[in-house]
Formats: C-alpha cells, structure tokens, sequence
C-alpha cells in the first residue's frame, strides 16, 4: 500500500535523498559550469538597481531576521524581473504543489514549491526563500521538489535564498540523479554587492533555458 508523505517533515537530509533516490553530487567538474562561466555582464542601470536593493535589504535586516514575505518582496521578486523571468517565454507560479514517488519504498512525497519559472512545459528554475530553518535542511528539500521535474531528459536549476546568503543547485534527474551547487553567496559584505553574481547567474540560466526552448520549438 503506498504512503504519502510531506517532504518537510520526511527529508531532512542529504543521506535521506540518496537513500530514496540514489541522488548523489557529481563527479565531473563540467557539470555546473553556468554559475561561473560566460557569465552575461551587467550594465550600469542594472548594477544601480542591484545597489539599491541592497541597501534597501540591509536596512530591513539590520532591525531583525526577515520573514519569507518579506525576503521574497525585497530580493526574490526584484531579481526575478532583473533577470527577465517574469517575460516571455517564462512563466512563475507559487505555491506549485508537487508529488514525488519513492518506487521501491512505495512512498509518495508530496510539497509545495514556493515559486516555480516554467516556460511551456519545461521547468526552469525552482526557488525557495526560508527565513526560520538551515540551509543544510533547505538544501534537501529543494532537491526533492527537484526530483518531480516532469522532464528528466532536461537539466532543472534551483535557487535558495534566505536573505543573507543565496545558493544555486544543477540536478539531471534522468538515468542515475546527479547534482552539483554552487558557492554561497552572502549579501552582508558591506563592500561587495554579490547581488550581482546572483543576478548574472540567472541571467545566464534564463538564457541557456530560452535557447531549450527555441530548439524545443523548432524540432516540433
């Protein structure tokens, strides 16, 4: 008989997503090259909007941790927009419900994905913005919601953010699953906005996975 499960409180590690799902990091180094290849550069408006974001940020959280709301009003959002996703082709939607079927355990694991860009039917980015729990359980969650990409064949990203840092995940759940991050990224330097390697990142992940999409719609 299969039993259903939520992933919040069902993953909790990495050792629980490689004991159901045999998901294990890389091994090869070209995997997640995106992060830190090519990057698109930035022009000056971007960079100034990038500024204030920033500032507006740190002035919130200088008062106290911020809740998920606000994270995703102050950053998610503006970053979303900066780097197109909210344009043609993509789409976002919230709250996306998921399932995700443990075979050999007869388990069904279900969550909701706080924010989800697709473009036609391709997923193309999985966001989560926590405010109250580590990223080293973050982590795993995300990668199972991951683990429901309805096209296997095709890499799905994710993006953590949990205001002060922000982490960057590459998973091919097709054949053996496989992953690789990228650094962390933390936005209470004073001097250094990493808001703009953020922001190039997914610049570069809109363009890659527009490109799919174009090659998608040729071949049909």
């Amino acid at each position: 008989m299969i039993q259903n499960y939520p992933i919040s409180k069902t993953i909790a590690t990495l050792a629980d997503l490689k004991q159901r799902f045999n998901l294990s990091p890389t091994d090869n180094d070209l995997f997640f090259q995106e992060w830190q290849q090519d990057l698109p550069q930035l022009t000056a408006q971007e960079q100034e909007n990038l500024d204030q974001i920033q500032r507006r940020f740190l002035r919130h959280r200088e008062r106290s941790p911020l809740p998920e709301g606000v994270i995703n009003q102050l950053l998610i959002g503006p970053l979303l927009t900066l780097a197109g996703l909210y344009d043609e082709p993509f789409y976002v939607t919230t709250e996306t419900t998921v399932e995700v079927e443990v075979e050999d355990k007869d388990e069904i694991l279900r969550g909701r994905i706080d924010t989800l860009v697709i473009a036609q039917q391709l997923w193309v980015l999985l966001v989560e913005s926590k405010s109250t729990i580590a990223f080293s359980v973050a982590l795993p969650q995300l990668m199972t919601y991951m683990m429901a990409n309805p096209n296997p064949e095709r890499p799905v990203y994710g993006m953590i953010g949990s205001g002060d840092e922000f982490l960057f995940v590459k998973m091919l759940t097709e054949g053996v699953p496989q992953y690789d991050l990228s650094n962390l990224f933390y936005l209470l330097l004073p001097r250094r906005n990493q808001l703009y390697d953020v922001l190039r990142i997914l610049k570069q992940i809109a363009k890659i996975m527009g490109a799919n999409i174009g090659v998608m719609s040729d071949g049909n």
